[in-house]
């Protein structure tokens, strides 16, 4: 192999688990109600951003809805399995922009522990298609700052915070 061919990542996959003290259905409620524990700052469109939309079924559009009403779009969703799975098209290029034929997963699973536990998993996939760009883009997903951060946000709305 030449000194100058780029090899690009093939296995990065983020994987974050949290168990949150809600029935699997409350689980699965909350975290489909994306704008109840959406973390603000993690917005990709150039306005205010007032309320995150995921659309409650297969084919479902994911954005951003702005003060004054622009929508900017950031997925798409590809499973609608309720109370057991969530699967949504991140269609954010690495620039963090919308890319409507660009696509990596998020698949978030949804298991009982008990009748009031959940354990909630999720699986961001695909990132190699981030190219040269694709370690960077892992360590930003993978961090407190990215998917971490936001299950934590996520499991304080369970709790009916925010």
């Amino acid at each position: 192999m030449s000194d100058n061919v780029a090899v690009h990542p093939t296995a990065l996959v983020v994987h974050k688990e949290i168990t949150v003290d809600v029935p699997v259905e409350r689980a699965f409620e909350v975290f489909a109600a994306v704008d109840a524990w959406w973390i603000r700052e993690h917005h990709n469109g150039p306005g205010e951003l007032e309320e995150v939309v995921v659309e409650p079924r297969e084919g479902g559009r994911c954005y951003n809805r702005e003060v004054g009403g622009n929508e900017v779009e950031w997925g798409k969703v590809l499973a609608w399995e309720p109370p057991t799975r969530l699967v949504l098209g991140w269609q954010l290029n690495a620039q963090w922009t919308y890319e409507p034929d660009f696509v990596t997963e998020v698949e978030v699973t949804f298991a009982p522990e008990s009748e009031q536990s959940t354990r909630v998993v999720l699986e961001h996939r695909n990132l190699d298609r981030y190219g040269d760009a694709a370690q960077e883009i892992f360590e930003s997903l993978d961090s407190d700052g990215g998917w971490g951060g936001s299950l934590a946000s996520f499991a304080n709305a369970t709790r009916g915070g925010k």
